[in-house]
C-alpha cells in the first residue's frame, strides 16, 4: 500500500514523463482539461488540472471526487506507482478493473496514446 506521498510523488513522476514525450504522446497530453485522481484504497483525491503537457496538483481531498473533473481516474496507491513505475501495464489494469479511467470519448481517443 502506497502512501500519499508517494503517490503525489508518481503522479508528478507522471506529469514529468508526459511533458518529456515527443510525437503523438505529446500531442495527447497537451489537452486543457480538469483531472481528478482517486486513491481508493486511502479514500484521498488529487484534484488539478491537465495543462501545457502537465498535471498540476491543485488541492488534496479526503474521499471521492466532489466534482466531476473531464478526466477521471480511480485506482489503488500502489497500483498507481506501479503504472508509473512500467511494473503494471495500463491496458491489462484496465481491464481487469484494477484502474478506472473515465472521461468524454474524445478525450479517451487521445488518451490512448498515452496509456
Amino acid at each position: 500500500m502506497a502512501t500519499i506521498e508517494e503517490c503525489r510523488a508518481a503522479l508528478e513522476q507522471l506529469s514529468d514523463n508526459m511533458q518529456d514525450a515527443e510525437g503523438d504522446v505529446r500531442a495527447a497530453a497537451a489537452l486543457d482539461r480538469s483531472v481528478s485522481c482517486h486513491i481508493t484504497d486511502l479514500d484521498v483525491t488529487f484534484a488539478g488540472r491537465l495543462q501545457d503537457g502537465r498535471i498540476k496538483v491543485r488541492e488534496t481531498l479526503q474521499g471521492p471526487p466532489r466534482e466531476k473533473a473531464e478526466l477521471r481516474l480511480a485506482l489503488a496507491g500502489g497500483d498507481l506507482v506501479a503504472l508509473v513505475d512500467g511494473e503494471l501495464h495500463f491496458a491489462k489494469a484496465w481491464a481487469s478493473g484494477r484502474v478506472k479511467l473515465e472521461a468524454g470519448l474524445r478525450d479517451l481517443f487521445r488518451l490512448r496514446k498515452l496509456l
